[in-house]
């Protein structure tokens, strides 16, 4: 049976393979297609696609937004996204934006504390990404400030550290409007990993549907099966398709593998049919 891993992350923002690289890694691992899903940026796309062509393996143009919910970071995917559309690229820039805002604050905040450290460094240690915390991590680890990525959330970078100055979100419904209107299939991701109460989760997934969502992340590295088995439920009582995803960043994530998570993830190539399906109609 083929497999697909419909939530991929590259250099372009927090992962340690290029497009390039992962295009032949996945074909290295025998997926019939990936998606790759950079944060808030489509900038490895056309790299991945063109790596793709003439090769026995489908490359889905994704996105990954990060948004705000009530407080909650909440992330919506977008799959089959028409990424070169002229008001998705607009909107694009907005977001962009206010994470560089972010960014520079945080440094301001990090050198005032005796770490030195500027976004342009940033960028010149890890060029061509999407400067996201997980730099910071690596950046102060590599500089001696910390003696792990760990260390650098729970100290430095961490949603209650002093030194994490929190950017200004989407909301999730204004991530699947946009979605939309780029031809895209949104999707919540990883909806346990937000830690909501049962009603708390079913009121914002129906909002959601409301707005036009049609998939939610059911299958998922870190998933017990109980997690499993909720998210598919949600999806079938608001007439939603499953979708499946590693979150695949390479090194980032140690011990996570692209299409099979920390071992045992399967994602069948169904799911993906299904969504197809979905988009359709």
């Amino acid at each position: 049976m083929n497999i697909v891993d419909l939530h991929v992350h590259s250099t372009k923002s927090d992962g340690s393979f290029t497009p390039t690289e992962l295009v032949h890694y996945a074909i290295e691992k025998g997926l019939s297609a990936f998606a790759l899903t950079d944060h808030d940026t489509t900038a490895g796309l056309a790299e991945a696609m063109d790596a793709a062509a003439g090769k026995s393996i489908e490359v889905i143009p994704g996105i990954e937004f990060s948004t705000e919910y009530e407080g909650k970071d909440v992330h919506i995917l977008g799959l089959y996204i028409h990424y070169e559309e002229p008001h998705f690229k607009e909107q694009l820039i907005a977001f962009q934006n206010s994470r560089i805002t972010r960014n520079e604050k945080m440094c301001a905040l990090l050198t005032e504390a005796g770490i030195p450290i500027t976004y342009n460094a940033l960028l010149a240690e890890f060029p061509g990404s999407v400067i996201t915390r997980a730099h910071y991590a690596k950046y102060l680890l590599a500089h001696g400030y910390t003696k792990s990525m760990k260390e650098a959330f729970d100290r430095y970078i961490g949603d209650n550290c002093p030194y994490f100055v929190p950017r200004e979100k989407v909301t999730p419904i204004q991530a699947v409007e946009l979605i939309l209107q780029a031809g895209g299939i949104p999707i919540l991701a990883h909806p346990p990993l937000y830690h909501m109460s049962h009603e708390r989760m079913d009121t914002l997934v129906h909002t959601l549907a409301d707005a036009g969502l049609m998939g939610i992340e059911a299958v998922y590295s870190t998933y017990c099966g109980s997690d499993e088995r909720e998210m598919k439920a949600l999806a079938k009582k608001y007439h939603l398709c499953i979708s499946g995803g590693s979150d695949f960043h390479g090194t980032t994530k140690p011990g996570l593998d692209l299409a099979v998570g920390y071992g045992k993830l399967f994602i069948p190539e169904e799911i993906l049919i299904n969504l197809k399906e979905k988009l359709l109609h």
